[in-house]
């Protein structure tokens, strides 16, 4: 389809509106993390490395950035496992109820994060009698980061198909040794795709997670919310606010350039 001029520049204008709208803000807390104002003041009255220094000296801070790379280390492990079986079942066998499987599956990334998050505390406290710790943070992590790997994989399985596994299986091979040779070495780009997606949106996760936090777990999301109207602590918190965009953007990047280089070689 090809656009007129009008409609090039009217389409132009749109996104870059849209583009300044979401990355302004951004840029924003960028600038307050160097300057020399104790709060979120515009435009800064200097600029300083003093909060930079502040916030990586900050037990807090550190502690909260530990215990947000754990969670999410182990609530994508598990989410890889889970995922990559369970999109196994779907594509490779047919039986009843398959397709309502399959909606359950996707449904807790589809959920608002309050809902999922009310759901989960009433589950964890109430039904299970288990208190809220970090393994119940791990646990809700792991029901939405599962969708990102099973999107991943089933999508790969269905384009692979079943050809090669079968070529394997005539010659000899095993079911594992199939799976080693052949089907894992396919699966290989989509699964650190969705790994590092699932990373992603565990590590900067806050509304699951405030309900399912017990009241010594703090999250470096966690982290900047309690300590933003603090005095003095804005400058801190903007500082750690761009550290995990960074994070954040950095798996998102690598998945997306596996996406678009596993595009090209096809």
């Amino acid at each position: 389809m090809r656009l007129g001029t009008s409609a090039r520049t009217i389409l132009a204008i749109v996104t870059g509106l849209i583009l300044l709208a979401v990355y302004l803000p951004l840029f924003v807390v960028l600038v307050n993390s160097f300057s020399t104002s104790t709060s979120l003041t515009w435009p800064p009255p200097g600029f300083t490395l003093e909060w930079w220094v502040k916030a990586f000296q900050s037990a807090g801070a550190v502690e909260a950035v530990w215990t947000s790379v754990l969670v999410a280390i182990v609530s994508t492990t598990i989410a890889l496992v889970l995922g990559t079986l369970i999109s196994f079942a779907l594509q490779r066998f047919s039986f009843f109820g398959r397709d309502s499987i399959s909606l359950l599956i996707i449904l807790p990334i589809a959920l608002p994060g309050i809902i999922t998050g009310i759901a989960l505390n009433n589950f964890f406290r109430t039904i299970m009698g288990v208190p809220l710790s970090i393994w119940t943070v791990v646990i809700a992590h792991a029901t939405f980061c599962i969708v990102t790997v099973f999107n991943n994989v089933i999508a790969r399985l269905r384009r692979t198909g079943t050809n090669l596994e079968e070529a394997s299986a005539d010659l000899g091979a095993g079911v594992w040794t199939t799976f080693r040779l052949v089907t894992f070495p396919q699966l290989r780009s989509s699964l650190l795709a969705g790994g590092l997606l699932a990373f992603a949106l565990s590590f900067d996760e806050i509304i699951v997670t405030t309900f399912t936090a017990g009241s010594g777990v703090t999250t470096l999301p966690i982290f900047i919310l309690n300590n933003m109207f603090r005095p003095s602590q804005a400058p801190i918190v903007s500082v750690i606010a761009v550290v995990l965009v960074v994070v954040s953007i950095v798996p998102i990047y690598l998945a997306q350039r596996l996406s678009g280089s596993e595009q090209t070689h096809r």
